[in-house]
């Protein structure tokens, strides 16, 4: 938006030649410091704010908000979005991306589940992790976030660790959809089944780390994935702790998003030389998926992990419209 030039301004314009980065320095002038990533921009006095902080969130506030969406979901679509209850479990470097994704949609209720604190090591891929949130909950940072972008949306941060024993409270919110972005695969495993036995639609994410390319992602039955060591695991978790037998060309009824690429072997850095890798996770160790823990850290790159979860939220939001009849 440009704002008219006052007829003093133009006047003090006209006779002021503009003054190079190098002038100024020649001149004893300091550069203006450079403001800090999120903070407003300076302003005249006189000049109005542009922001809609304080504005109320009417109806067709919130209609003009997702008027995009509308016009490609349609009208009915949207709204049957907003009627809708997604669970996105792991709120990481896929997780975050498709909750997100799904709150720019219109989705009316997202549960976030995610028991662990942003560490600095998230910054390079996850959602949440910036400067100044480093140490606290990531459901809790992302649930501040996505409710600037849907303020009407009901968000619920649960930051728990899903795991058998936590399955039945967190699913008896009866979701419509799960989104399952878990890095763990006991709890992932554990998550698909129950999904399959109480008939919730899930779209599970599979290995996302150590991918270079975006453009080989693919959505697929579980049981038809193909270059991904992640998801042959979790089929044989399936199998050994669920009795569940997923099997070439026989679907499960779970949609899959993994890549054909094949992985790349992390390259450690130089800092892990002479101890190997050390953990700088706030708080320490919490003795569920301590990072220290794994077989190895792999690498990883936001416009891959934020692909994967952007490709999840594309699933979920075709499905969620298909199960209305009316749209």
């Amino acid at each position: 938006m440009h704002l008219p030039l006052t007829a003093d301004t133009r006047q003090a314009l006209k006779g002021a030649a503009p003054l190079s980065s190098t002038q100024n320095s020649a001149q004893g002038t300091a550069a203006p410091a450079r403001p800090e990533y999120g903070a407003p921009a300076a302003r005249a006095e006189s000049e109005p704010a542009l922001t809609d902080a304080h504005e109320t969130e009417t109806p067709l506030r919130t209609h003009r908000r997702f008027d995009r969406a509308a016009r490609l979901f349609t009208e009915p679509g949207l709204h049957t979005l907003m009627r809708k209850h997604v669970m996105v479990i792991g709120v990481g470097g896929v997780g975050s991306f498709a909750a997100e994704a799904l709150a720019r949609s219109g989705v009316g209720r997202l549960s976030l589940v995610d028991f662990d604190k942003v560490c600095v090591t998230n910054s390079n891929r996850q959602l949440h992790a910036m400067k100044g949130t480093v140490g606290r909950l990531k459901v809790e940072v992302m649930a501040e976030r996505l409710r600037l972008i849907h303020p009407t949306a009901v968000i619920d941060p649960i930051p728990k660790f899903y795991n058998a024993q936590a399955s039945d409270e967190l699913l008896a919110t009866a979701p419509d959809l799960v989104v399952d972005a878990i890095d763990n695969l006991t709890a992932k495993g554990h998550l698909v089944a129950t999904c399959l036995a109480l008939g919730i639609p899930v779209v599970s994410c599979m290995g996302a780390a150590a991918r270079m390319d975006p453009t080989l992602i693919r959505v697929d039955d579980l049981s038809n994935t193909i270059k991904d060591p992640f998801a042959r695991a979790l089929r044989k978790i399936l199998k050994k702790e669920h009795g569940l037998e997923v099997r070439k060309h026989h679907p499960i009824g779970v949609r899959a998003v993994f890549s054909i690429e094949e992985p790349i072997a992390p390259s450690p850095p130089q800092y892990d030389a002479e101890t190997g890798f050390q953990c700088v996770c706030p708080g320490g160790k919490n003795g569920l998926n301590d990072c220290d823990r794994r077989a190895r850290i792999d690498g990883s790159a936001a416009f891959v992990t934020g692909a994967f979860g952007l490709t999840a939220a594309s699933v979920a939001v075709r499905a969620l419209l298909r199960s209305d009849p009316s749209t």
